[in-house]
């Protein structure tokens, strides 16, 4: 039998191991409780009280303990005759804030005042500092000034009510139900009777002379009112409550931590925090927006609407200002040297005078944005939205011809092999009478051709570079790169972009993505924007169609007569889950049985699974016109022109989003034939119909992009960039866009006169800016 010694030593290691390790509760198999529960832990209860809960402490009050734990055990014999080990400073050494003490905004909440165990019920919720608290905005309000009088209230309705318990009673109609009825008195002396299903639990707090806030429909039977109760309050103090007689917030919770509570904990916040404003009075003026400490004390509990509004207006105002000034400093562009370019009114006449059509007044608004970033100090950083057949390519490349002029190369990076060919024979057409020398470098040229042309590009022998992902190898070198273009900029890596931009040149993104402004204004924040929202004239817009899946007999019949004149078609199905094998399995189900219905038709199939090589290859012999049908998943919605393709059926189109569909309508119409889109939906609710209506009925990518963001929220639709938009507590991105310009006028004022915020003025507001950041690279940055 091991001695007491012994013991004592395995004890020792596993403890001093964990606190080596950082007290992460990780080092033993269940963690420092489940081995004081071993039979290891019985001969040291001294330990066990000292580690007691260790697995519910935090850090460092885990730092804490250990060091007391192993202090004990390390007096070895001494400890029998030593005096009771006290508790660990961290639980009792954190002083709770005395009455009208101001604490530091950060400051943990153990040194709040929220009673007995409540700053751990609060960690639950992932809030540990008084910011925390004080920033953890209820997500709903109910106005309970004057609540209703039941006998006036509706069949059906919802409403909330305050009162006393006077009875309750449980009842069983049926095995295995348990029904509990409870009678509340309000304050107007009325009676309304509650009922809980099957919720035993619920009745622990619901003793007579309990006072309550119940929240649910109404029933009546005769005169009695009936509430089915969704949610219940019970109050600590009724004379006193944050809870009634006001307009309430209502915050996220979990079972067990009571409105109520979340309530005192907020006002004991406000109460304690010192709440000054980080941004100066002239600003709050500038921007009619309300100080801090009125804003938040408004939202928590507001005295009226008014109230309210300008909490919330002044709150939602801040979410975008900080996520502006992340995203301009992130990008880091507010203040990098950039080339300067001359830009001359001359060359843009004659690259114009070269071109087989005029600009549309979009496309010379656009321009006129980009020239006078170019002839500007800082390297400009712009995207450029426009809808498909808007004319961005020739912009891009008008930019790319005054770079040239100026002595510096262009590069022009797309994100498949067949569009870089694509922008290669677009850009040869635009520049090659203008004695600019255009190179093509993509993955798939020979290892020879692939040595010639990085030699050229070293060498200042060609002018402007088209290429994939190869532009960025290590073994490629740039004479003097003036500007890159960069084609569906959220289809490529963070660390991939910034590899062709190392040399700091002018920086244009395209995309044919259309997202609303606000969206665009978030998502895209180190970028500035311009929009093409005009169609060249002379365009014949695509045609839609809107057909129930009982009518895909008449889609397809329509289909076949396309193809009997010389046309072809895409036909695009849903992913039904996230697995490649499902929807490889759709799409050759699909294929397959087209070959069925259509069976003169030449039917090819393009999916997922394909290699990059493999996709090209069935475009191009599409392009050839080589078979009549290509049945597809989404992979061609941003995809290579095909003339001679006028009809894109897309099954079970209530699985897009609008600006998806709209994504893969404009694969067709890239011809002078009039096209079509037959959008056939399988689900035949209204509520669908509604929304496909809005694609049948508009061609305008940004009004169907708005529309989108309504309906689906920006949740849905942060695919724009890869390190997409954080949650916005207060904000509401389809209607916001007037807010996030004002919030980003503000910050590239702000970074213009202070780039990295080190003023003494602004020590608060980069405080603030941190804290709210949870990217560890991005408080670097500042």
């Amino acid at each position: 039998m091991a001695t007491v010694t012994e013991l004592r030593e395995r004890l020792r290691r596993p403890l001093a191991a964990e606190l080596a390790a950082g007290c992460q509760n990780r080092v033993v198999a269940g963690g420092v409780d489940k081995l004081l529960a071993s039979p290891l832990g019985n001969p040291f209860p001294k330990v066990r009280e000292v580690l007691d809960g260790y697995g519910k402490l935090s850090v460092d009050e885990r730092e804490t303990v250990l060091k007391a734990a192993l202090a004990t055990l390390s007096e070895g014999e001494k400890a029998k005759a030593a005096p009771r080990t006290p508790r660990p400073a961290a639980r009792q050494a954190v002083p709770t804030a005395a009455p009208g003490e101001r604490l530091p905004i950060d400051a943990p909440l153990a040194r709040l005042d929220t009673g007995p165990g409540g700053a751990r019920k609060l960690q639950t919720l992932g809030l540990h500092t008084l910011r925390d608290v004080l920033h953890a905005y209820p997500h709903r309000h109910e106005d309970r000034r004057a609540l209703p009088d039941l006998s006036d209230v509706e069949e059906g309705q919802k409403v909330t009510v305050a009162g006393r318990v006077v009875a309750k009673s449980r009842r069983s109609p049926r095995p295995g139900m348990l029904v509990l009825d409870v009678t509340l008195e309000t304050p107007s002396g009325g009676r309304v009777k509650a009922t809980w299903f099957n919720q035993p639990w619920v009745e622990k707090q619901l003793r007579e002379g309990a006072a309550v806030v119940l929240t649910g429909r109404v029933k009546k039977f005769g005169r009695t009112v009936q509430l089915g109760v969704e949610h219940l309050e019970t109050l600590d103090n009724a004379q006193d409550s944050l809870s009634t007689g006001r307009i309430v917030g209502v915050y996220d919770a979990k079972d067990g931590i009571s409105q109520e509570f979340l309530r005192r904990a907020a006002f004991r916040a406000l109460g304690a925090a010192p709440l000054d404003d980080y941004l100066p009075t002239h600003w709050r003026k500038k921007y009619g927006i309300t100080d801090l400490a009125d804003a938040l004390w408004g939202q928590h509990f507001p005295r009226d609407e008014a109230h309210l509004s300008r909490a919330t207006s002044r709150l939602r105002f801040d979410e975008y200002l900080f996520l502006e000034l992340r995203m301009l400093l992130q990008g880091e562009d507010s203040v990098l040297q950039g080339k300067r370019f001359q830009a001359k009114g001359d060359d843009i006449n004659r690259f114009e005078n070269a071109l087989p059509f005029r600009f549309t007044n979009a496309q010379r608004r656009v321009l006129l944005e980009i020239t006078d970033d170019m002839r500007g100090d800082q390297q400009m950083a712009r995207l450029v939205q426009g809808d498909v057949g808007s004319g961005k390519t020739a912009v891009a490349a008008c930019a790319l011809y005054l770079a040239v002029r100026d002595g510096y190369q262009g590069a022009l990076m797309a994100p498949t092999e067949i569009l870089a060919r694509q922008h290669y024979a677009n850009l040869r057409g635009y520049l090659g009478q203008l004695d600019v020398r255009v190179g093509l470098l993509i993955g798939a040229m020979s290892p020879r051709d692939k040595l010639e042309m990085h030699t050229r590009i070293a060498e200042g022998e060609v002018d402007v570079v088209v290429g994939t992902q190869a532009l960025i190898q290590e073994n490629v070198r740039f004479d003097n790169l003036g500007l890159a273009v960069v084609d569906e900029e959220h289809r490529f890596g963070v660390q991939q972009r910034r590899k062709l931009l190392a040399s700091r040149p002018d920086v244009l993104v395209m995309s044919a993505t259309p997202i609303p402004r606000s969206l665009a204004l978030t998502a895209y924040g180190d970028l500035e924007l311009s929009i093409i929202d005009e169609l060249p004239p002379g365009r014949t817009p695509i045609e839609t169609k809107l057909l129930q899946d009982t009518h895909r007999t008449q889609a397809y019949g329509f289909v076949m007569k396309q193809i009997r004149e010389g046309q072809q078609a895409f036909v695009v199905t849903a992913l039904i889950e996230e697995s490649d094998t499902l929807e490889l399995l759709a799409a050759t189900q699909l294929a397959e049985d087209l070959k069925t219905i259509l069976p003169e038709a030449r039917i090819d199939l393009l999916h997922g699974r394909m290699s990059a090589h493999e996709k090209d290859d069935v475009m191009e012999r599409f392009r050839a016109h080589e078979f009549d049908i290509l049945v597809s998943t989404t992979v061609i919605e941003v995809g290579v022109d095909v003339p001679n393709a006028t009809v894109m059926v897309i099954e079970n189109a209530e699985r897009f989003g609008l600006a998806q569909l709209h994504q893969l309508r404009g694969r067709v119409g890239r011809g002078h034939q009039q096209s079509y889109c037959v959008l056939i939906a399988g689900e035949h609710s209204q509520k669908t119909r509604k929304r496909l209506k809005i694609i049948e009925g508009s061609t305008d990518g940004f009004v169907i992009a708005e529309a989108d963001l309504k309906l689906r929220g920006p949740g849905e639709l942060r695919g724009t960039r890869q390190s997409g938009i954080p949650d916005l507590r207060l904000a509401d991105l389809a209607n916001d866009t007037e807010v996030i310009e004002r919030a980003r006028e503000l910050a590239k004022h702000i970074l213009a006169h202070d780039p990295r915020l080190e003023h003494p003025r602004l020590q608060y507001l980069r405080s603030e800016l941190q804290n709210r950041s949870e990217s560890v690279a991005y408080r670097e940055v500042i």
